[in-house]
């Protein structure tokens, strides 16, 4: 790791550290850290996150899970129309119901706490009949909003329970089975279920996923693909490999076993494979026009 740009910051050093040595896990480089730099702790713990997926028997209560519901929501929201929505599930019924379609994922049934975030795209049509007002915006546009405002929710989520000492889990996996999570959730039209998430207090350090190199993912001015992205994804996988190689290969019956395997054998792997082919019906037919 280079640290030459990498000013001692004086009564900062341990945040410092930390921050590089975040960033080297991530990327296998260092980004110029400015000698400015305000609060490198609050960026060392950003960098640092990790996905948690054990947790210990300790409950979280639910006024600290509505808290961390109602830091979410303080998110950002395109042109401020609030288009996202959080189900707390605490029925256990539902919660069970819900693990049953995810057997493979059983931190969804173990998990202290359980929410749900919701694309709404509902509410702005509505608010428009309430003021007697034309809503000539019925299109892939508001689609979009609505899941950008709930992804940055989600994201604010996590950064907030982690803050706090918890750990999280998103779980995109429940759109697999969008259609039936409206159902127990009694969504109305035009909200849909965006992601889950687990909440709990981490049983286990976790660890730091390697990351795409910031060659390959940020760009000045204009997209610039690179020259060699077999080389770079090549280079990637090897880094990653010997940081977070994977437990197992992904459908070997079908692709066999790969002497090397990497991100990029993986993703390949797992993207051969249809995924959610009905969403699209499922998004339509919750009246979300997507011309």
């Amino acid at each position: 790791m280079n640290n030459e740009n990498c000013d001692d910051p004086g009564d900062d050093q341990d945040a410092w550290r930390r921050l590089a040595h975040a960033f080297d896990l991530r990327f296998g480089e260092l980004p110029v850290l400015p000698p400015d730099l305000a609060d490198a702790d609050a960026l060392a713990a950003i960098v640092s996150r990790r996905v948690h997926r054990a947790y210990s028997n300790r409950p979280v209560s639910a006024a600290l899970v509505r808290l961390l519901c109602a830091t979410a929501l303080c998110a950002p929201s395109k042109s401020d129309l609030q288009q996202r929505d959080i189900i707390v599930v605490t029925d256990a019924g539902i919660r069970r119901r819900i693990a049953d379609l995810l057997p493979h994922m059983p931190w969804v049934r173990e998990a202290p706490a359980f929410v749900v975030f919701c694309a709404n795209g509902a509410r702005l049509p509505q608010v428009s009949a309430l003021r007697d007002k034309p809503f000539p915006n019925d299109h892939l546009d508001l689609f979009f909003n609505a899941v950008g405002d709930a992804a940055i929710a989600l994201s604010t989520c996590l950064v907030a329970l982690e803050s706090v000492g918890l750990g999280g889990c998103p779980i995109s996996e429940i759109r697999n089975h969008a259609a039936a999570i409206d159902e127990m959730l009694a969504l109305p039209e035009r909200v849909i279920p965006f992601a889950g998430l687990c909440i709990g207090w981490p049983a286990a350090d976790g660890q730091i996923s390697p990351r795409l190199p910031l060659s390959l993912t940020i760009h000045e001015n204009r997209y610039a693909a690179p020259p060699d992205l077999r080389g770079v994804l090549d280079g990637y996988d090897r880094r990653r490999e010997s940081l977070q190689p994977f437990e197992r290969q992904y459908q070997p019956e079908r692709w066999g076993t790969a002497a090397e395997y990497g991100w990029s054998e993986q993703k390949a792997r797992q993207y051969a494979v249809a995924q959610r082919v009905e969403f699209g019906a499922y998004v339509r037919r919750k009246s979300f026009n997507l011309t």
